[in-house]
């Protein structure tokens, strides 16, 4: 069976600003990434973003940042690879005590913005928070974005790890993203190609027009795109036409 996990980004709005479309978004994806409230998200929003993933079983992991809300947590800090352990296990006990108040559990662990790059750049940083995550939960899954982390965590026998591509954004050669200063609305039918693509040979096309090594299980999908409810539409369509199934991370490691 071809399967594939399709995550996204969540619960980043706090107080009065509204950040992405989750109530539109959630339905059509597998993991949701939510916010632990450094980078983004605050705890009312974390329980509402909770409770609608698990009205619509989808499966709940922790994005935590750098603890800096006005720059979204992408800006440099100097932190040591203890100070960012302890960002992460705040982070997830956060978002474990709203999880469990609906009887539901944290599955994985995404890193976000600088503090993501911080971990590609820094092994000791990387294994620093692996360690952290596997003293709260074991069982917790790992969701990398960059080959580097990804690599580091599959030399941790107790935990799990997978791999996620790009399918709204542009590749390099070199297989790091592209990110644009302004989005703008995506082609489905090309986006669902791609998700085609890395489900069914794990490569996709790089921007120079060769073909690039993506061995991804998961897929990210931005949902503060201004169509990205027409992309996972679409990709749902095209993963039914294709026989691919639709599973959550749990069971794809």
């Amino acid at each position: 069976m071809t399967a594939i996990d399709i995550n996204c980004d969540m619960g980043e709005s706090f107080g009065n600003w509204t950040m992405g479309r989750d109530s539109e978004v959630m339905p059509y994806i597998t993991s949701a990434n939510i916010a632990g409230g450094y980078h983004a998200g605050d705890p009312h929003v974390m329980r509402e973003t909770v409770e609608l993933a698990a009205e619509h079983d989808v499966g709940i992991g922790v994005h935590p940042g750098l603890p800096d809300k006005m720059g979204f947590g992408r800006r440099t800090m100097d932190a040591t690879p203890e100070e960012v352990r302890d960002y992460v296990v705040y982070q997830l006990g956060a978002l474990t005590a709203f999880a469990n108040r609906h009887g539901a559990s944290v599955q994985h662990v995404k890193p976000h913005g600088a503090m993501y790059s911080m971990l590609s750049e820094s092994e000791a940083h990387c294994r620093a928070v692996m360690e952290g995550m596997l003293e709260v939960d074991p069982d917790l899954v790992y969701l990398a974005t960059d080959m580097n982390i990804y690599e580091v965590a599959r030399e941790y026998d107790e935990l799990d790890a997978v791999f996620e591509g790009y399918v709204d954004l542009d590749y390099n050669p070199d297989r790091t993203l592209i990110v644009e200063k302004s989005v703008g609305p995506k082609d489905p039918e090309l986006v669902a190609d791609r998700v085609v693509s890395i489900a069914t040979r794990g490569e996709i096309e790089a921007v120079d027009g060769t073909t690039i090594n993506v061995p991804a299980s998961s897929i990210c999908i931005h949902g503060d795109g201004s169509n990205a409810v027409e992309l996972l539409e679409t990709i749902h369509d095209r993963l039914d036409a294709e026989g691919i199934e639709l599973a959550s991370l749990d069971e794809l490691v």
